[in-house]
C-alpha cells in the first residue's frame, strides 16, 4: 500500500480551486469528469508520484447512486476530506479493509478500480484510507508536472488512531503519515509551498 492522492472536497468545484490556490498560490491543472459518480475533478502534483485532487459534485450530471468520498453529505468550505492509496490486488485488500464495493472506473485513457461503499461514504469516517488499484502504467502522480508544493506530513486524526495506526503498520510504510488520537475524524497535510508552508 502506497500514499497515491489527497482529495479536497467542496461543494463547488470553482469553490475547492479557488480555496486551494489561495492558499497554495499555484495553479490547479486541469482534470475531468467521473460520469458514475456525477462528480468533477482538478489536480495538482505533489511530486513523488503522489497528487492533490479537488474534488466536487458535478450538477450538470445525474448519479444512480451516492456520490463518493461522501460528497452527497457535503458541506461548508472547501477542506481535506479524504486520503487514497493505492495497492498492488484491491480485492485482496478489501478483505482486511472497513469498507465494501470494487468500482471499477475510467476517465480518458485512465482505469483504474476504486473502493467505494454502497452507501458512498468514506471509510471509517475518512480516518482509513480509500483504496484503488490502477490499470494503467502512468497515474496521475507520475503525469503531472513539478507545481513547486511538496507533501511534508500527513496527519490522520480520529478516535480510533491507534487502531488504525496497527492495522496499516504492516502495509503502509511512510513516515509522512502518522496518527493522532483526537475527538473527532480530520485529515491535516502539511506542505512546501512557494509561499512557505502550509497546512490544509
Amino acid at each position: 500500500m502506497r500514499l497515491d492522492h489527497l482529495a479536497i472536497a467542496a461543494t463547488s468545484l470553482d469553490e475547492g480551486v479557488a480555496w486551494v490556490e489561495e492558499r497554495l498560490g499555484v495553479p490547479c491543472l486541469a482534470g475531468g469528469k467521473h460520469a458514475r459518480f456525477a462528480t468533477h475533478n482538478r489536480l495538482l502534483g505533489l511530486g513523488q508520484g503522489i497528487y492533490l485532487e479537488v474534488i466536487a459534485p458535478d450538477l450538470s450530471a445525474t448519479c444512480e447512486r451516492p456520490r463518493w468520498f461522501g460528497l452527497d453529505h457535503f458541506s461548508g468550505p472547501p477542506r481535506l476530506a479524504n486520503w487514497i492509496c493505492e495497492v498492488p490486488d484491491l480485492a485482496a485488500a478489501l478483505d482486511d479493509a472497513p469498507e465494501a464495493g470494487n468500482v471499477p472506473m475510467q476517465r480518458g485513457d485512465l482505469r483504474w478500480d476504486m473502493a467505494v461503499p454502497d452507501d458512498g461514504s468514506l471509510p471509517m469516517d475518512g480516518g482509513f484510507p480509500t483504496l484503488l488499484q490502477w490499470h494503467t502504467d502512468t497515474p496521475p502522480g507520475t503525469r503531472l508536472p513539478d507545481s513547486g508544493v511538496e507533501l511534508v506530513e500527513l496527519v490522520v486524526q480520529h478516535p480510533q488512531a491507534g487502531d488504525l495506526s496497527a492495522q496499516l503498520s504492516g502495509q503502509l510504510a511512510d513516515p509522512r503519515i502518522r496518527f493522532e488520537t483526537a475527538a473527532k475524524p480530520a485529515l491535516n497535510a502539511r506542505l512546501t509551498t512557494p509561499r512557505g508552508m502550509v497546512t490544509l
